[in-house]
Parts: structure tokens; sequence; C-alpha cells
């Protein structure tokens, strides 16, 4: 029962302190309650709450639309919309990749997660509870493997592989399932969050890439989880030169306040008025903490992230050899996986963990998440790597 947070610590009813290594399922970008973030939230709130983005713009609207609209990989004029969470993000590239390009249906990734409400639910496949009871679903996705590189559904190795977790599109799907002048799109986590934090090779985009532009099929990144610094650059997307025609991102856009930004290619996002809106999103608080937040990431949080997610992994890099429950250690910046040997070790690892004061999640069938805020110190970073390997040790 949390009470207080600061910086990477929260504290709950009873005084008892916590090192947070999940950043609110990796929301809080610059930490719990960063000075600037509340102050802006404050001076934003005494001025202005609500007026509603649908009807009449903010100042700081458009600010941060035109700064998302700098940063989105790939270059070029972007436009922006705002909702609320990372699943209205979702939402709002669906209908927007059928609005432009006249198409009805789209390709998905298996273990991935992409919302709950029915649209967003239609692509996420992580977890059956997810779904259960809860369709039919949108129809028209059809799903494929994710580029998993330790488990590849086709038996290969990365050094040798022909990316057939792509190929597999022309050679089978597209003549036997979904005609490719059908689809809208193609829906990818540019890191696989719920999935397993499972970090693919640069040639599964650029196979990608070339599949979409030969079939007229818009790319959609979500970036919502990935995003907003937490992978070492402002978009996960920029490692790998992917360059998608819409971007979704939300989680740590504003550091713990209701946001999210669908940033397209100003040509894709040419609906008229009125063909999508939210009354609550772009709501002036939230895109105050918003603006803070991308102020603190440029200054100094994205570099920060990249120095101590570089240093963690170099300290795990050997944990594989060390403990035999470890499978592989992978990720970028401060999105890092642990993967295990058993869905029980990974329950109990982190059980314990939250009893020795150390706050992480799980994620996929057997991975440890470690995505702690952006603003975590090299102290608390040993910290949590000393307790995890206390742990395994154990164990």
């Amino acid at each position: 029962m949390v009470d207080r947070g600061e910086g990477a610590i929260v504290i709950d009813v009873d005084g008892n302190r916590f090192l947070d290594c999940n950043a609110g399922i990796a929301v809080v970008a610059t930490g719990h309650c960063h000075p600037r973030v509340v102050r802006a939230i404050q001076e934003q709130a005494a001025r202005l709450i609500h007026m509603s983005g649908t009807d009449f713009y903010y100042e700081g609207m458009v600010a941060l639309a035109e700064k998302l609209a700098a940063l989105a990989p790939g270059g070029g004029p972007r436009r922006v919309y705002f909702g609320n969470s990372g699943t209205e993000a979702i939402e709002c590239a669906l209908k927007l990749a059928r609005y432009h390009t006249g198409r009805d249906k789209f390709i998905g990734f298996l273990n991935s997660f992409h919302g709950r409400t029915l649209g967003s639910l239609a692509l996420t496949s992580s977890k059956y509870v997810q779904r259960a009871r809860m369709g039919p679903f949108m129809p028209g996705v059809t799903h494929i493997p994710y580029a998993n590189c330790l488990r590849c559904d086709y038996g290969q190795r990365v050094e040798t592989c022909h990316v057939e977790c792509v190929k597999v599109l022309e050679n089978r799907i597209f003549k036997t399932i979904v005609p490719a002048n059908e689809v809208a799109a193609i829906v990818v986590e540019p890191v696989q969050g719920e999935g397993g934090y499972v970090v693919p090779p640069r040639k599964f985009f650029d196979e990608l890439a070339a599949v979409a532009r030969r079939h007229g099929i818009l790319l959609v990144a979500d970036e919502v989880q990935s995003g907003m610094g937490r992978t070492g650059r402002m978009f996960a997307s920029e490692h790998f030169e992917f360059a998608p025609d819409i971007l979704a991102t939300a989680k740590g856009i504003a550091s713990g306040m209701p946001l999210s930004a669908t940033i397209a290619r100003a040509e894709v996002m040419n609906w008229k008025p009125g063909a999508h809106a939210s009354t609550f999103g772009g709501n002036p608080v939230s895109i105050a903490a918003s603006l803070a937040t991308v102020e603190l990431l440029e200054e100094e949080l994205i570099a920060h992230a990249t120095n101590i997610g570089a240093r963690m992994q170099a300290r795990m890099h050997s944990w594989p050899a060390r403990f035999s429950q470890v499978v592989q250690v992978r990720g970028l910046g401060l999105m890092i996986g642990v993967e295990v040997s058993s869905t029980a070790l990974r329950n109990r690892l982190v059980l314990e963990s939250f009893e020795r004061g150390l706050l992480i999640l799980g994620c996929g069938d057997t991975t440890i998440r470690l995505s702690p805020p952006l603003v975590i110190t090299e102290t608390q970073s040993d910290f949590c790597l000393d307790t995890l390997e206390a742990l395994l040790g154990d164990a």
C-alpha cells in the first residue's frame, strides 16, 4: 500500500522503503514526484485544468505536438493526436491506418501487447487471460511470430537466418490467408514489452520495411513502453533506424500523468476534423507535465539511462555462466529483461525481492523486467543487482 514516492524510492503506509525498479510499469520516467514536473503540474493547475483540446487549443498542446513531431524517427512533417493511455494511442493508429489506406486488415505478432480495449486487444497476444471471454474481437488481424532469436519459431540462428519471421508474410500469409492489398498496417513493438523484453535484430526491421514498401502497407510502431528515453534513445525505433509511418507512445510521456500521443506522417494523418477526438486527450495539466518530462529527458536522463543501463548489463553479462537458472540477460538502456529457467522461479524471485525492499515485475513466461525510473543512481542500481544476485545464489 504505497503512501508516497521520491525519485526511485517509494514508501508504504507503514514507513517501509522500497527501491522501485518497475516505475509504475515504465511510467515515471523522471522518477516519483520530480520537483520540476511537480512544479509544472502545480502552476498549470492554478491556471487552467480543462477546456478540451477537441474544440480549443492550448499553447502547451501546440508546443508539445511540435516537439514530438520533431523527435519522431524518420524526419519529415508529422501530425500528433493526444489521448489518455497507450491503448487509446493504438486505437487511434488502427483507425488512422484504415482511414488513410481504405484497407481493413492488420498484421500483428505473437506474444505482443498493445492494450485491452477491443481494437488493441485484437492485436494483443501475450496471455490468454487478457482475451478470455472478451470476444469476438475486431476482425482482420493475423498474428505471425516475433523475432525472438532465443527461441526462434523457425529453428534459425540470428547470424545465419534469412528473417523467416518476416518472409512468412510473402511466402505464406499473403498467399493463403489475407491478400496483401487488403492489409492496412503491420503493428510492431520495437522491443517486445509484456512478451518478455525481447530485443530483435536490426534486419527484422529492415525486412519489415521492405515488405511494407512493396505492398503499400503502413508500419505502426508501438512505443508505449519502449519510448520516452526508456532504451537510451527517445524512441527505441532509433536503435534500428526504423522509421514507422505511425508511432504510438504513452507511459513515460508525462511522468505519471495520463497522456498518450499518436504521431504520424502528415500525409497519413489526413482525416477530417471530427473523424477522431477525445474529450480529455491532451489535458493541459498532463501536457505541462509532459513538456517538463521531455526537457529532463533531453537535458540528462536519456544519457543517464544509457550509462546506467550499460553499467548494469556489463555486470549482468556473467549471470548465465554464474547462475544456472539464468537463461539470458537482454535489453537496451534501462529496459532490461532477465530470462530464468521457469515461471515458478521467476514468480518466487519477484516476491522475495519485494520482501527485501526491491520492486520488480515479470513479463513473458519466465522473464523478470527491470524498468526503473531513469533517475536511478549507481548506488541504487547496485542494490538492485546485489539483491537479485543474492536471491539467485540462494536459488
